[in-house]
């Protein structure tokens, strides 16, 4: 089963962009997925072909309509009922890894980007949409933070990576930062690998890996840290501790 993208977007010679290029574009070639985007702006109603709009109470910026929104939601769901809906937006949830791996293993997805001051907030109280955020920061549009998910999703696609395992011991899939790599030469401006990396000694190295991975990721990104310890604390699912007198 191909993996469907259908941006939603203002500016569809923007996809697949770079996803047309190394691995993401190898697999678009041979139909592991597919990029279908739909331009927001044939939905508008008027002679101008207008999509946005001054918001309401007055303030900066535009506010893409509702009612053009809906009308290409409704025509791309119409289309490929099986897709998610998701929203690009700095107000949406953070995106994990997690997140990833599951719209991976899906058919696909939906993804309406925003533009100007964003979207009438009517539209996600009249549509099922997922609103999804790619970070702290604020981009021109959503099609940058779109084509983001998309490449994290496409390359966990059957097939994409070389190797089953590449993706294996990257940062965030254990929930931990990934641990430092080094190559050859051994010795480049006076610094040299780490003695235990050429030791051939495989489990001393998997346990340098570990300890690696976990004091970068203490050090670096201590909220994934706290999360981590928290998820190593938890029972296991289903299980309840009782007690007994």
């Amino acid at each position: 089963m191909s993996f469907t993208a259908v941006p939603l977007t203002l500016y569809p010679d923007m996809f697949p962009g770079p996803l047309g290029h190394s691995m993401a574009g190898r697999a678009l070639e041979s139909g592991t997925w597919s990029c279908t985007p739909v331009q927001i702006r044939d939905f508008a109603t008027d002679k101008h072909r207008t999509v946005d709009d001054t918001p309401a109470g007055g303030g900066a910026g535009m506010v893409l309509k509702a009612d053009v929104l809906a009308a290409a939601i409704d025509h791309a769901a119409a289309a490929h009922p099986d897709l998610p809906i998701l929203a690009m937006t700095p107000r949406g949830v953070p995106v994990t890894q997690a997140r990833v791996r599951a719209l991976s293993a899906g058919p696909g997805a939906i993804i309406l980007c925003g533009r100007f001051e964003g979207y009438d907030e009517r539209i996600f109280d009249a549509r099922p949409i997922e609103q999804l955020s790619m970070g702290d920061i604020v981009l021109s549009g959503g099609e940058m933070a779109a084509l983001l998910l998309l490449d994290a999703c496409i390359r966990l696609l059957p097939g994409v990576m070389g190797a089953a395992s590449s993706g294996d011991d990257e940062s965030f899939e254990n929930g931990l930062l990934e641990y430092p790599h080094y190559t050859r030469p051994a010795s480049w401006e006076g610094r040299t690998i780490p003695e235990v990396l050429r030791s051939g000694d495989h489990a001393k190295i998997a346990a340098w890996r570990k300890q690696q991975a976990q004091d970068h990721t203490r050090l670096r990104r201590p909220d994934l840290w706290e999360r981590h310890i928290d998820a190593r604390a938890r029972p296991a699912s289903g299980a309840r501790r009782t007690e007994e007198d």
